[in-house]
């Protein structure tokens, strides 16, 4: 297997007036092409932070990361801007749509960004449309989907550019349990269609059970490191 993710001897403190609040603290661990790692851990334990890390979105305090193994520390912010456009697809907690744009033309926004012919990839624009179940939602803003709608907007939005990894944040901390499990099993199937590496943090045990390896976070460190043998399938 390829390793798209490397994290090594990882630190992030943040200042507080005088003080000093340390984050994370020396994590060391790998993803590997394919794999879908669910980041579980309390309230506060890191877990955000170290997503905004691997995503480029932040910078460590110590510590290296390598997305399919370049440093981040070494790249530029329009290089970084790139790689998150190329090789990054990102899902939050509250889908963060545009919302005087409709479906499809959200999904296609990092195209736009990315200054690519839209045309040249409408086929897989359907394709994907079709694949999240919302093929008759395209024309609809986010303001006429429901919740788990707008998130399987904000899915298909990370999937469309091919990226080599997804990072999701909470992606269904903002749903119902029918809403959630469908998300995640969204999660899954794409996972196995498409081989893209995923790594969602969740506080849920019954969502981290959709991925195939499980890190535990306590007070800034892996406590645990696991495979999902009980993992939830379709």
């Amino acid at each position: 297997m390829n390793t798209v993710i490397k994290v090594s001897n990882l630190h992030k403190t943040f200042k507080n007036g005088e003080t000093e609040v340390h984050v994370l603290k020396g994590l060391d661990f790998n993803v590997e092409a394919g794999e879908f790692i669910s980041i579980m851990g309390p309230s506060g334990c890191g877990k955000s932070t170290l997503l905004y890390l691997l995503g480029g979105l932040d910078y460590p305090t110590k510590g290296q990361i390598f997305i399919n193994g370049e440093d981040l520390n070494k790249k530029k912010d329009r290089e970084l801007s790139h790689m998150r456009r190329s090789d990054i697809g990102f899902v939050f907690q509250f889908y963060n749509l545009v919302h005087n744009l409709s479906v499809y033309e959200n999904i296609a926004l990092p195209l736009v960004m990315g200054g690519v012919s839209t045309s040249s990839f409408k086929n897989r624009i359907y394709e994907i449309l079709d694949i999240v179940g919302l093929s008759d939602k395209k024309d609809n803003l986010p303001s006429q989907l429901s919740g788990g709608q707008q998130q399987r907007v904000a899915i298909a939005r990370a999937v469309i550019v091919n990226p080599s990894i997804i990072l999701a944040d909470e992606p269904v901390g903002n749903l119902d349990s029918k809403n959630g499990q469908d998300v995640m099993k969204l999660f899954y199937e794409i996972n196995q269609r498409y081989k893209i590496s995923i790594v969602q943090v969740t506080h849920d045990p019954d969502m981290a059970l959709y991925g195939s390896r499980l890190i535990r976070i306590k007070d800034g460190i892996i406590e645990k490191t696991e495979d999902i043998e009980s993992r939830i399938i379709l």
